[in-house]
């Protein structure tokens, strides 16, 4: 019953940690801390009740690899660990590209030798080619940052994997915007450096922590001309998470999954759902659009509620009520 985490202390790790033991699974989590921090393992170890098992690593070094796969009998590995930023890929592509497609080679390379051959796949809805209806799992991709193509590269290296040795249950799942976090306000995205995803970087501003919002673009082809994203709850991204693991475990074969709400809203919507929800106004200013950013990306999730059993439950509304409680209860998150 034991799951590989890999990024276990991150974001997305720590809340699929909590609903994977809610569902009798027991998670080993694995983090090198370079996109998180200890304090989040504590306060996961809080909610859970227990100490959870937890090693600090690499996902490139192939000896950590193969002491874990060693010691723990695993069911399956969920691989979340990945640098995630686009402005940043485009000006680092080579760590990208080592990080993310390097690394992700080195754990399948470990997994295959030892026999663990169930995976649960962290991959990104920015994959897809810019479109006005909501996106299903056969679109057009057009990876347009080095962040996108490492993470399309590695989905087609699992195609292949899986061709070559029909034995693996391979399930990808293609995130749209994850925001909020746990009900309980005790664990939360909480980036070391400045954040590069839009609702964290309105909380700093609600917070204190910078002056004003950037929005970066405002002449989209969309309604007010900033950017649409479908913005979908970090808990409802996790229990996906828990469906794609009973499903891999035994089913062989690829799947794709979109996890989003199909249903998208503007920068300067998402800027007055915060407001409602922290009754805090938050100052904004245009500036230019980022390198890599498209104009609007919705979901089509019918295959997820079709074949994992899986919908979004929580509105943006409850997104940024949930975020609210986190950052307020923690302004400078972990290092608060």
């Amino acid at each position: 019953m034991n799951i590989l985490v890999t990024g276990g202390a991150g974001y997305i790790g720590t809340h699929v940690a909590l609903e994977l033991l809610a569902a009798g699974w027991e998670p080993v989590l694995l983090d090198d801390f370079s996109n998180a921090s200890p304090a989040a393992m504590l306060a996961l170890d809080r909610l859970a009740g227990r100490t959870l098992r937890s090693v600090e690593g690499d996902i490139r070094d192939p000896k950590c690899l193969d002491g874990l796969l060693e010691q723990h009998n695993f069911s399956a590995v969920v691989h979340l660990a990945a640098l995630k930023a686009v402005g940043e890929s485009v000006a680092e592509p080579l760590r990208y590209y080592s990080n993310n497609l390097g690394g992700t080679a080195c754990l399948l390379e470990r997994m295959a030798h030892h026999g663990v051959t169930s995976l649960v796949f962290s991959s990104t809805a920015i994959v897809y080619a810019p479109s006005e209806t909501p996106l299903t799992e056969h679109a057009p991709t057009r990876a347009e940052s080095p962040y996108a193509r490492t993470k399309l590269a590695a989905e087609e290296m699992m195609r292949d994997l899986a061709a070559a040795d029909p034995g693996w249950g391979i399930s990808i799942l293609r995130y749209f915007n994850a925001g909020g976090a746990d009900p309980s306000g005790l664990i939360g995205e909480s980036p070391p450096d400045s954040p590069k995803n839009l609702l964290p970087q309105v909380a700093d501003v609600a917070t204190g922590r910078r002056k004003r919002l950037s929005v970066f673009g405002n002449d989209y082809p969309t309604p007010d001309g900033t950017c649409i994203r479908d913005y979908v709850h970090v808990v409802d991204i996790a229990r996906a998470h828990v469906r794609a693991v009973e499903r891999v475990v035994s089913e062989p074969g690829v799947s794709i999954h979109n996890l989003g709400t199909g249903r998208g809203h503007s920068v300067l919507e998402a800027v007055e759902a915060f407001e409602r929800a922290s009754g805090v106004a938050i100052p904004y200013e245009f500036a230019p659009r980022r390198p890599g950013d498209v104009a609007m990306l919705r979901a089509d999730s019918s295959l997820a509620r079709r074949e994992l059993g899986w919908t979004a439950t929580f509105d943006l509304d409850c997104i940024c009520a949930d975020l609210w409680r986190w950052r307020s209860g923690h302004p400078d998150g972990y290092a608060g």
